[in-house]
């Protein structure tokens, strides 16, 4: 009976330590079965987290359908109708001016008077000169027809005959290029008066009482200024894209900084017919009805064309075009969140804008910037516009 005692605590000590194995066993598998699990979860969701990250996140845009009748707006620079720098013709001094500037003139109204001693002397010369031709003249003219006379009774020979009638014709040549000269001295005396040569108003007077004249075009030497400004020119450089719809009879409106809550109406009367090669630009002349003399010529204008609304274009941003080896190609996103490449034609490039002419629809949902790596079929979300964006837009809608 003894030992019998003795072995039951041994035996039941080594069910307690199999049992104890046991359960250590099962929690070290479920262990690892865990940690396996997390890590095969962990790692399909990694995968689905990359694919997400994958997927670009683009903005869009829609094309705009807008007609061709919009206001461009463009600087312009105002020009008297007609402007002239006014110099003298002779030289001398300068005796009397009779105009300033802001001064209205009539044409052929003096402003200034010019002292010419030197041409006052030279034309006394110059009559005196005429004066001694004129008598040799009339004295080989007596003698030639005595001469004649004689010859008739061959009193004299012909060959004298010929030389008296030939001093004639020269004592005649040599008094009228005197008297050219006198008239071409008197003509130069006349512009000792200094005259407007249109009506207008003096707008600049750069001499004074005793002032060296010099006569020419010369710098420093101009007078007077004086401009007609009872109409106005405005020049205007329009870029290229717009050159074809701006043609003679384009209305316009003029708007000028000092005069903020009036406009005046403007005609296009001419176009230069070329592009500058270095600015790309047509020359556009306006005129302007300037009877009120309410604009000053040399002033800054803000010229407001009206384009005739003849047709109707597309348009989209310059930043959703793509340049690729197939040429111009646009990103659209279809219903399913796909992208979907289309080539089309570019018409105009307005700078911010393009017109497309063909490949294009105006439902297409076309993205903003989109990268080079975009491809045809690829999976993009599309971004929610910024609000004052969306906001923009329901105004527009």
């Amino acid at each position: 009976m003894p030992e019998q005692s003795t072995d039951d605590p041994d035996k039941s000590l080594r069910k307690k330590i199999h049992r104890y194995a046991l359960i250590l066993l099962l929690v070290a598998v479920a262990l690892g079965v865990w940690g396996e699990l997390s890590r095969v979860l962990a790692r399909s969701s990694l995968g689905k987290e990359t694919a997400e990250a994958a997927v670009p996140t683009v903005l869009t845009t829609t094309p705009n359908r807008t007609a061709l009748g919009e206001e461009l707006v463009l600087p312009g620079t105002v020009q008297a109708y007609v402007e002239a720098p006014i110099y003298a013709r002779t030289n001398g001094y300068l005796k009397e001016w009779h105009t300033d500037i802001g001064t209205q003139v009539t044409k052929g109204q003096l402003l200034a008077e010019i002292d010419t001693p030197e041409i006052d002397q030279q034309l006394s010369q110059a009559v005196a000169d005429l004066a001694t031709a004129r008598a040799n003249e009339s004295l080989s003219n007596s003698t030639n027809v005595r001469w004649k006379g004689l010859l008739a009774t061959e009193s004299v020979s012909k060959q004298d005959a010929d030389e008296k009638a030939g001093d004639a014709a020269a004592k005649k040549a040599a008094a009228d290029s005197a008297a050219a000269n006198v008239a071409r001295l008197r003509e130069l005396e006349s512009f000792k008066r200094v005259v407007a040569p249109f009506s207008g108003v003096i707008t600049a007077r750069n001499t004074d009482i005793g002032a060296l004249i010099n006569a020419g075009e010369s710098a420093g030497t101009e007078l007077f200024r004086i401009a007609d400004m009872h109409k106005l020119r405005i020049y205007v450089l329009v870029p290229e894209a717009y050159a074809a719809a701006t043609s003679p009879g384009l209305e316009a409106e003029l708007h000028f900084a000092e005069q903020p809550q009036k406009t005046f109406p403007a005609k296009t009367v001419r176009t230069s017919n070329a592009l500058n090669p270095i600015l790309r630009t047509l020359q556009v002349e306006l005129e302007l009805d300037n009877a009120k003399h309410e604009v000053f010529p040399g002033a800054y204008a803000e010229v407001h064309f009206k384009l005739p609304a003849n047709a109707e274009s597309l348009r989209l941003p310059a930043n959703t075009v793509l340049f690729r080896a197939a040429g111009l190609q646009v990103a659209t996103v279809d219903n399913q969140k796909h992208v979907k490449l289309k080539s089309i034609v570019q018409g105009r490039d307005f700078g911010n804008t393009i017109e497309i002419l063909s490949g294009l629809e105006s439902t297409d949902v076309v993205v903003l910037n989109p990268p080079d790596s975009l491809t045809d079929g690829a999976l993009v979300r599309i971004a929610a516009p910024p609000p004052a964006q969306s906001k923009d837009k329901r105004k527009t809608t």
